[in-house]
């Protein structure tokens, strides 16, 4: 029942966050429409005009206008004003408060009785202005996480249930336990992640993984539940549900990368302070300035007033969160699952990138080339029967491999016990009493056995050797393919100035010659989980700043170590906790397009800030008055059109962020 919770949370929250937007949406058009009678009454804006429209109690009506204007129109702001206070951090909306309480309570007194002009225009300006921008931020924001719901709607709400032979029954996916074994027909959305027991289709897992072909799929073949059965009937036991699928760790995920704050978006937040203590103390030293210049002190009031009510940059606000929110959610939809956002904006830093081989630059689907049989007492094919029996429970590609090998064969694959996986060594288990061990060269030098003669053929070759009862029983030879995208990373990220290297536990030959093809900077060969975190230590006790991947379990401490670590694999690696960032595909293209992503979206952000502020730096001088002798000051009606303007380039800047993976 959890699932269906979680997916109820974020549909309670995807419509308060709907309301929110028609709340700001209804207040903008109701305030735009007060505003019109107070432009026709503003004197400034009739001496621009050279029309004269005044008539008796004038005055008093644009403050009753002004009032519902600065309650009804004003009044998120003022809201958000008294939560950033009792929080006691003071941010956007203390200032955008700030600013149009001042405007208000002055033209207010100005209207009382007080020398002075009043401001009813501009407050009515800014409030339209800034209803406006938090309008077009929330749509913003709303559509760039309309990939996490369309993520959570991916899933259907009914299962077939398999019951008594072929028999279906439809049920709730919140009914569903891990073992049933459940029916997708063709056509059909697949309602939980599984195994396909009999059948083959065309899956496709486009809005899951960002592959956009679909993928081939037969009995063994592990699926997804979201993605969509295209063309046969398959029949899948289930393997997780609810919280526990693919598809909500992805969602949760992505929900965590877009909630987290970076470094970057902190540096905005405490903007938003500092411009909030820099909006008063500016206030306070143009009153002071002008009084002590020999100006009159409605004059000085009135620059104050000025100063304060531009001071606040609504686009600084945006800069960050929707930058944030468009780069999360386009690297989803792509199948790159961000969980650290800050080493996902360090990318840019990035000088060498060290791949794991297996399945990341080569396919890791390992064909059996050639084995054979050392021990007199055992055949070549009863060699391959023991290898394909201790592989059989193993996750990794050599083993998978071996096992595809004995039962394209035909061979009866014999049953184990004491299966253990030795990390970076090999495989082992007990079979018929007698312990068998599946190991790489370098596990079988450690153990002082004898290599067999001919057992490393052509360089492309991984070898692995069977040990019965600690003697050398036989070996077998695989070859992998390299990927089709694997040259084209390497050229990317070399374009880029960044160094490619690669760590394996293959041996030599084999990564010499996948070195070679790729025309990698440096290879490490025969290298243990726990080398590969030494690795990285030494590169970057070097001064290097590097890039790790790796499956997310075995890699672990490498992961943990590097500047940003990039687990690759399948679903099954999502919840790998070391990782900065999860890419659901082994593509080395997706690795190098992350890097290249995460450098955009930093240059985005900071060029969003660079805006926002640099708004301030020209508008909050010229409303003090520093160009005052030459005939130039800034009424808070072009601060405030200059303030819409700074905002609509940072929305702006940052949807051009969609483009970047595409």
């Amino acid at each position: 029942m959890k699932h269906n919770h979680n997916h109820k949370n974020q549909h309670n929250h995807h419509n308060h966050h709907k309301m929110m937007i028609d709340d700001f949406k209804k207040r903008f058009w109701i305030t735009l429409a007060l505003t019109l009678p107070i432009i026709l009454m503003a004197p400034m804006l009739q001496n621009l005009a050279g029309l004269t429209f005044r008539f008796p109690g004038d005055r008093w009506l644009q403050l009753a206008i002004a009032s519902i204007i600065f309650i009804y129109g004003g009044w998120p702001f003022l809201k958000g004003l008294v939560d950033e206070i009792k929080k006691k951090q003071p941010g956007m909306m203390t200032l955008i408060a700030l600013a149009i309480s001042v405007a208000y309570l002055y033209s207010a007194a100005v209207v009382l009785g007080l020398q002075g002009r009043i401001f009813f225009w501009e407050l009515a300006s800014l409030i339209v202005i800034m209803l406006l921008g938090h309008w077009l931020e929330m749509k913003s924001v709303m559509g760039a996480s309309n990939a996490l719901e369309e993520l959570a709607n991916l899933m259907p709400s009914t299962a077939n249930l398999l019951v008594e032979g072929n028999k279906t029954r439809e049920v709730a996916i919140d009914d569903l336990k891990n073992g049933d074994r459940i029916l997708v027909k063709p056509g059909e959305k697949i309602p939980a992640d599984g195994k396909i027991t009999e059948g083959n289709s065309r899956i496709n897992e486009a809005m899951l993984t960002g592959e956009s072909k679909p993928v081939s799929k037969k009995a063994g073949d592990e699926v997804f539940g979201g993605s969509i059965n295209e063309n046969g009937a398959v029949q899948i036991q289930v393997k997780n549900t609810g919280s526990d699928s693919y598809l909500s760790q992805v969602i949760k995920m992505v929900k965590q990368a877009q909630d987290a704050k970076s470094k970057t978006q902190n540096l905005a937040d405490k903007a938003a302070a500092w411009l909030f203590y820099l909006a008063l103390s500016a206030g306070i030293i143009t009153l002071s300035a002008w009084l002590l210049a020999g100006k009159n002190f409605d004059f000085a009031l009135e620059r104050m007033v000025t100063v304060m009510i531009i001071s606040c940059p609504h686009a600084l606000g945006l800069a960050i969160p929707l930058v944030v929110a468009i780069s999360t959610a386009e690297s989803a939809k792509n199948g790159l699952l961000i969980r650290n956002r800050t080493a996902f904006e360090n990318a840019r830093k990035l000088t060498t990138v060290v791949f794991d081989k297996t399945g990341t630059l080569t396919k890791g689907k390992f064909g059996v080339s050639r084995f054979k049989s050392v021990d007199s007492q055992l055949s070549d094919e009863e060699i391959l029967k023991l290898a394909a029996a201790v592989e059989q429970n193993s996750e990794h590609p050599i083993g998978a491999g071996i096992l595809q090998k004995a039962q394209a064969m035909g061979l009866d694959v014999p049953e184990i016990n004491s299966f253990e996986q030795l990390t970076g060594k090999g495989v082992s288990a007990i079979i018929d009493q007698e312990k068998i061990m599946v190991l790489s060269p370098d596990a079988v030098r450690n153990m002082d056995l004898k290599i067999p003669e001919g057992a490393f053929g052509s360089g492309d070759e991984t070898v692995v050797f069977v040990i019965k009862n600690k003697e050398m029983a036989g070996y077998l030879a695989l070859s992998d393919e390299l990927r089709a995208d694997a040259k084209t990373a390497v050229k990317m990220l070399k374009a880029k100035g960044i160094k490619v290297m690669m760590a394996t536990g293959d041996n030599e030959q084999v990564a010499k010659a996948v070195s070679d093809a790729l025309q990698l900077d440096h290879y490490y060969a025969e290298v243990l989980p726990e080398d590969k975190q030494k690795i990285v230590t030494d590169l970057q006790a070097d001064g290097a700043f590097v890039a790790m991947t790796g499956d997310g379990v075995n890699d672990a401490p490498a992961l943990a170590q590097a500047n940003v670590g990039i687990a690759v694999g399948s679903g099954t690696d999502v919840a790998a906790e070391t990782a900065d960032i999860v890419l659901v595909n082994s593509n080395p293209k997706d690795i190098a397009n992350l890097i290249l992503f995460g450098a955009a979206t930093y240059k985005k952000m900071m060029q969003n800030i660079w805006w926002a502020a640099g708004y301030n730096i020209v508008a909050v001088p010229l409303a003090a008055g520093v160009l005052y002798s030459a005939g130039i000051v800034l009424s808070p009606a072009v601060g405030a059109a200059l303030m819409s303007l700074s905002t609509i380039i940072v929305a702006f800047n940052a949807r051009l962020l969609k483009n970047k993976l595409n």
